[in-house]
């Protein structure tokens, strides 16, 4: 079987998440005692447990990062052997070099640390917010945006999630007027919970204090492809393009799609919830299977299906 991997962007984190499997698997419990060590404290009880800091992008991004860690920890080494691919939403993006051997945990998460606190300042000079427009018509929803940012909206584009989904970002009173004047027209709109305007100019500063943070960290070359969210194809430039795609829409679909171009079996989600899983049964061949461990029972279960009975990767 060939696996192509997806790893969870912000938006999907909740407190409690992981507790299952940090309670029960001792390896994933390993990744995530080495997030405590890395920042100082109980990542687990202060973090991963506690809903007012996971809101928060400085946070959110350790958080998310750790537990797709700490679940590709625990998968046995017959499902890891039969990946082919990977692909992250935003910061899954570092997730899924960590995975490639491009980056270690530990420079992943410290990178994620600046990252998410580089994004947090930004996100606190201004009060924006981002909003997911659920309709099939895009370039219907890309004409509105050019009009609304003709008429003085300060909005943008910034997550081309699925051919029915796109995010927007923007300043908190542009995004919700133009929230109504969709609704007005039977547009269906939900909140994104997460604290800035990214993937925008908003992100400016972020990406500036990003490039150096970048710079002098080694990279090593990939052990599996990595399909970038900014380019739509493999990752060529590590650093450049990481520090691009704060600023710059992401193109899921694009990244996905790709991969699949060069032969896919199934997905496999790893992280709080099945959003890239919800994504990829929109985009990608319906003969391509799609998995998701967000806890410890669908880990049981996805493992049992991928490995069988005899192994059921289960790492005490």
């Amino acid at each position: 079987m060939r696996i192509g991997l997806l790893l969870s962007g912000q938006g999907a984190q909740k407190a409690g998440m992981g507790r299952d499997l940090y309670e029960q698997n001792a390896a994933y419990r390993a990744v995530v005692d080495q997030a405590s060590d890395l920042i100082g404290y109980d990542f687990q009880q202060e973090i991963l447990e506690n809903d007012e800091k996971l809101a928060q992008t400085q946070y959110a991004q350790m958080a998310i990062y750790t537990m797709s860690m700490g679940i590709y920890a625990a998968l046995d080494d017959q499902i890891k052997e039969q990946v082919v691919g990977a692909v992250g939403l935003s910061l899954g993006e570092y997730t899924a070099l960590a995975i490639a051997g491009v980056l270690t945990f530990e420079q992943g998460f410290k990178i994620l640390q600046d990252r998410g606190r580089f994004m947090q300042v930004a996100s606190d000079a201004t009060d924006s917010k981002m909003l997911v427009i659920l309709d099939k018509d895009q370039d219907r929803i890309l004409s509105l945006i050019h009009q609304a940012q003709l008429a003085g909206a300060t909005i943008y584009p910034a997550n081309f999630n699925t051919p029915k989904q796109l995010v927007i970002a923007g300043l908190a009173e542009d995004i919700d007027q133009f929230a109504e004047n969709l609704q007005q027209e039977d547009i269906k709109v939900v909140p994104l919970a997460v604290s800035g305007a990214f993937h925008t100019p908003f992100m400016d500063s972020a990406a500036a204090e990003l490039t150096p943070r970048l710079a002098n960290e080694a990279m090593a070359p990939m052990n599996v492809p990595v399909y970038s969210n900014t380019t739509g194809a493999i990752f060529d430039d590590v650093k450049a393009t990481l520090t691009t795609q704060i600023v710059s829409p992401t193109h899921f679909s694009d990244a996905l799609l790709a991969m699949q171009a060069q032969g896919l079996d199934a997905t496999l989600e790893l992280g709080p919830d099945k959003t890239l899983t919800k994504f990829a049964k929109q985009i990608l061949d319906k003969h391509v299977d799609r998995y998701t461990i967000n806890d410890l029972a669908s880990f049981q279960t996805v493992t049992d299906e991928i490995v069988g009975e005899e192994n059921n990767g289960f790492k005490e």
